[in-house]
């Protein structure tokens, strides 16, 4: 592993693979440290070299995957295909402060909560001294950063959740959750795009399709986005699921 220092912070770049590196800001979920990782990020893709594959953003990493042999017949500079990467990567962390990353998208989603479509929301208020009009007004007033996706496809891990309503997950996990279902499992919030065993505390669902493999780009949201959460009602609801 390799640690290098730039004007603010440590940063690590170390081989994840013959094929694949690894950018790590620190070890800490802020928005600090994706704001950094955005950045490098958007850079490396308005910017590629030669035999770059693709990238995936987590919350406080970018893992770079790249074709080797074309690496090692570029022109960047280093002696083994993990130095030219490494090599082109310090360039762009150097620039990234003066970069200026695309405003990222806003995505609305619209959840009815509550009642059998949000079963554990009065445990969700009862673990926090609140109400449940409380609970659904703090989930709603936040806005959330989707960090990365993962676990299943489609499924956003989202930062922003306010303390007031974290909640441990459930100690025995349900072996099914509805797609669409929203949950909170400690400080996180987030939301099943498929039909899966899970353990989040149910407090709402959306009838916004997360994951739809006939869609050009399948997954709805997208590391970077900015989700904000609608409180709606029962029929408003079912006119949305059709």
């Amino acid at each position: 592993m390799i640690e290098i220092l730039n004007s603010k912070k440590p940063y690590e770049i170390y081989p994840l693979s013959e094929k694949a590196i690894t950018i790590q800001f620190g070890t800490i979920i802020s928005e600090e440290a994706w704001d950094k990782v955005n950045k490098l990020n958007q850079s490396l893709l308005n910017q590629p070299f030669s035999g770059l594959a693709s990238v995936v953003p987590a919350y406080a990493s970018l893992s770079v995957f790249f074709e080797p042999v074309e690496v090692a017949k570029s022109s960047m500079n280093g002696t083994t295909v993990f130095d030219k990467v490494a090599e082109y990567l310090k360039i762009l962390i150097s620039k990234a402060e003066d970069f200026i990353p695309s405003a990222r998208k806003i995505v609305e989603i619209p959840v009815c909560y509550g009642h059998e479509l949000g079963p554990d929301l009065e445990y969700v208020a009862l673990h926090n001294n609140l109400g449940i009009e409380d609970v659904i007004k703090l989930h709603t007033s936040a806005e959330y950063c989707v960090y990365m996706i993962g676990f299943i496809p489609g499924f956003a891990y989202l930062g922003g959740m306010p303390e007031g309503i974290s909640t441990p997950r459930k100690q025995e996990p349900r072996k099914a959750v509805a797609a669409g279902s929203v949950g909170i499992a400690g400080n996180q919030t987030g939301i099943y795009p498929l039909q899966t065993p899970g353990g989040w505390q149910l407090i709402g669902q959306t009838p916004i399709k997360l994951f739809d493999s006939n869609r050009d780009v399948p997954a709805l949201l997208q590391a970077g986005n900015i989700v904000k959460f609608k409180a709606i009602t029962d029929s408003e609801f079912r006119e949305l699921s059709h």
